[in-house]
């Protein structure tokens, strides 16, 4: 019988080790405090009301969840499951929503709960994607995006010192 060496014993086990991916196998993943979702709903709302404006809000998490919800005290009603949606296509395509209204009209557009029309940013923090906003309420989306971005810049350096 053959006397096998500790070396060669070695160069086997490792010829026979799979190769690891180069990708961790599990990944931290950034999330918003619900406080930060409430800082960013209420200003908002005040973005909007010092337009005159009267608007419903929605904060979701990376996941399209909501995490905050407001709605100003007259807005109508229908104005929150409508920013939900401009919220959650936000989350989902990561872009504003005034760059879907294009696609708006298309299967995709038509998918139940997906809002294509301007009033909808991602927050992203650091290049990753931690929710997004979105606003009903104003004569048109192009204000109720101006709200929504206004929401995020009142905690987007914060939330990068946070990263």
């Amino acid at each position: 019988m053959k006397s096998v060496t500790l070396s060669a014993i070695c160069a086997g086990m490792l010829a026979a080790t799979p190769v690891l991916a180069e990708d961790p196998m599990v990944t931290q993943v950034k999330r918003m405090s619900m406080d930060t979702a409430m800082t960013i709903a209420k200003a908002t709302i005040d973005a909007c009301r010092e337009k005159g404006i009267q608007i419903g809000v929605t904060v979701v998490d990376r996941d399209g969840i909501p995490q905050a919800a407001l709605r100003d005290t007259i807005a109508p009603t229908i104005t929150l499951p409508i920013s939900k949606g401009k919220a959650y296509a936000a989350v989902m395509f990561n872009v504003p929503t005034s760059d879907l209204a294009s696609r708006a009209d298309t299967p995709i557009g038509r998918v139940p709960g997906v809002i294509m029309s301007p009033g909808g940013v991602p927050i992203q923090v650091g290049g990753a994607l931690v929710g997004g906003v979105g606003v009903s309420g104003a004569p048109a989306g192009e204000t109720d995006q101006e709200c929504a971005q206004a929401g995020v810049d009142a905690v987007q350096t914060d939330l990068e010192m946070s990263m």
